[in-house]
């Protein structure tokens, strides 16, 4: 699988050919100015909570790329309610099978409040099946012994995890939860995009070494194979 990194928690992982996208916020990231988002393309974006640092470049690029968008009702039919058309929703426990694989919907522990002020259903994590690979997304979220039941739904490839704390979990906390989904290769995300979240990275992936857990932490632009 490649995976592409956007910035904050956006990112593209290419599944048997389909280009999927995760909660795109680009053009108000002053650290992804070198990401030209006219050029970014997505069959599917999927979206874990309603936060405008996971919404903000939502509808221009579902109604450009045509892609569907995948998340809770209540994001869906935001969604919906600005002009977007190729929708799917989901929520918490369920599974569907794509045209790249199946995905299943888990608990994230966070809020979900939508950038005009409304209700943005409850916050997801994605499980993602596919015969390339199986990988988990957390979303944004804290630590949870919920994340004891990925390992039960799928074995895991590798992770995306939030690491720059105060919003979500921390280098620690995201270490503790690469050991409740058995999972040894984790890519960072939510991390030094403004002052709340800034870590040390050296630091990050020292710790993350010592507890024998590979921490990746791709440059904004750059496409790595995981």
């Amino acid at each position: 699988m490649k995976y592409t990194c956007y910035g904050h928690s956006c990112f593209a992982v290419e599944i048997q050919g389909k280009k999927v996208l995760f909660d795109p916020f680009i053009t108000h990231n002053e650290l992804a100015k070198s990401v030209d988002i006219s050029k970014i393309e997505a069959d599917y974006i999927f979206v874990s909570h309603g936060h405008e640092d996971h919404t903000a470049d939502l509808i221009d690029l579902a109604k450009r790329t045509g892609a569907k968008v995948v998340s809770n009702y209540e994001i869906v039919m935001w969604a919906k309610s600005k002009g977007v058309e190729n929708l799917h929703p989901m929520n918490t426990g369920g599974k569907w099978k794509f045209s790249f694989g199946t995905v299943k919907c888990v608990v994230a522990q966070h809020s979900s409040g939508l950038p005009d002020g409304s209700y943005g259903g409850n916050p997801l994590g994605f499980v993602f099946m596919t015969d390339e690979g199986n990988f988990y997304y957390s979303g944004d979220t804290a630590l949870t012994l919920d994340m004891e039941l990925v390992p039960a739904i799928t074995t895991l490839d590798f992770a995306i995890l939030p690491i720059g704390d105060n919003f979500t979990m921390g280098i620690e906390d995201a270490i503790a939860a690469a050991e409740l989904i058995e999972c040894d290769k984790i890519i960072g995300v939510h991390y030094n995009t403004f002052g709340y979240v800034k870590i040390d990275t050296e630091e990050a992936v020292k710790l993350f070494d010592d507890a024998g857990v590979e921490l990746i932490l791709p440059e904004i632009g750059s496409t790595i194979e995981v």
